[in-house]
């Protein structure tokens, strides 16, 4: 309970205002600050929004509000609506700055933010119980967004005109919405839990497979991704896109040394398994069941000689074409262990 006392010429002063008998408040400053509650059933203790003095110098846009009582706030009179929306205007603001910066660089912001833009991401943010401190939307979606989380007071709602958010956005056909996320943060002994099957990619540059493989390693019931030192960042906006999600569910380290990853896996005495075009043992023939990994190599030149030295190499057998498409090839894999898995429960 917050009780307050203001008087004519006395007393502490008005919130955002002097101390005096009338005071002219902001009315989005007013309501975001908690101090706009339905008191209707209680008139006497607050007057609130009262009729505007005529002839007055006060700007159109703010409210008259009369302080010459106590005022007694209840938690329990504001807990049930929602914050008022922020609005920003200039491109200049530190937040879009963090978040253009963000997105530019493929990672997270200073405060440790992923940018998911789409309502389906944000929708998966929020089933996967992720913390959301903040969802930029652009004016034109502002209703559907505030309906889907304006009653989530832990989120905070920044509005933004259309010209604003078409240069922050990271998509070519912006749907309007994104929303900062802080993704769950695993250690590595997260990923080899259980019986485990661990993709690890091994200096994947494009964010479209590397994110299409983490969504692939959530179907399949992988217990996690490791992205090797010089992979992309999972945290890049169009991996999370190509993720679809998953990426706030599957467990993931990111730029791990090749080195501490061999150790860990050979601690736990996990077969490990380098895809390779040329190998002379296919996917259904190795016993997928036990507890493995597999090695996803770059685009352009394939697994590394260190990780390829430390594993045995499997292919998956095509007809006419050499080799696969790194996600392609990855959901081939985690597709046969699951498969072989289930199979022998």
């Amino acid at each position: 309970m917050i009780e307050t006392r203001f008087q004519h010429g006395g007393g502490p002063p008005a919130i955002l205002c002097s101390a005096k008998n009338d005071d002219y408040v902001g009315w989005t400053r007013f309501i975001d600050f908690g101090l706009a509650l339905n008191c209707a059933d209680n008139p006497s203790e607050i007057a609130y929004n009262e009729q505007r003095e005529k002839n007055t110098a006060a700007p159109e846009q703010f409210t008259h509000v009369r302080y010459d009582f106590y005022v007694r706030i209840y938690s329990a009179y504001t807990s049930h609506l929602p914050r008022m929306p922020a609005e920003l205007t200039s491109l200049q603001n530190p937040l879009l700055k963090d978040v253009r910066r963000a997105i530019a660089k493929g990672g997270l912001t200073p405060d440790g933010c992923c940018v998911a833009e789409t309502f389906h991401l944000l929708e998966e943010a929020l089933r996967s119980e992720c913390s959301i401190p903040t969802v930029i939307a652009s004016e034109s979606v502002r209703a559907t967004v505030e309906r889907r989380i304006g009653r989530l007071r832990n989120i905070q709602l920044i509005r933004v005109p259309d010209s604003v958010y078409s240069e922050i956005s990271a998509t070519e056909s912006s749907q309007g919405v994104m929303a900062l996320v802080r993704p769950p943060k695993w250690e590595l002994d997260g990923l080899l839990r259980g019986v485990p099957l661990v993709m690890i990619l091994d200096g994947v540059q494009d964010p479209g497979n590397a994110g299409s493989i983490v969504r692939a390693a959530e179907a399949f019931g992988a217990s996690g991704v490791m992205f090797i030192k010089g992979s992309v960042n999972p945290y890049n906006p169009k991996a999370i896109r190509a993720s679809a999600g998953s990426l706030f569910r599957v467990p993931i380290v990111s730029a791990i040394d090749p080195a501490l990853a061999l150790a860990a896996l050979s601690q736990k005495k996990i077969d490990l398994y380098a895809a390779m075009p040329r190998a002379n043992i296919t996917v259904g023939e190795a016993d997928l069941k036990r507890q493995c990994a597999f090695i996803i190599g770059s685009e352009g030149r394939g697994v590394s000689s260190g990780l390829q030295g430390a594993a045995l190499d499997i292919r998956i057998p095509t007809s006419e074409v050499e080799s696969l498409n790194a996600s392609v090839a990855a959901g081939i894999l985690l597709y046969e262990a699951w498969r072989q898995r289930t199979q022998a429960v």
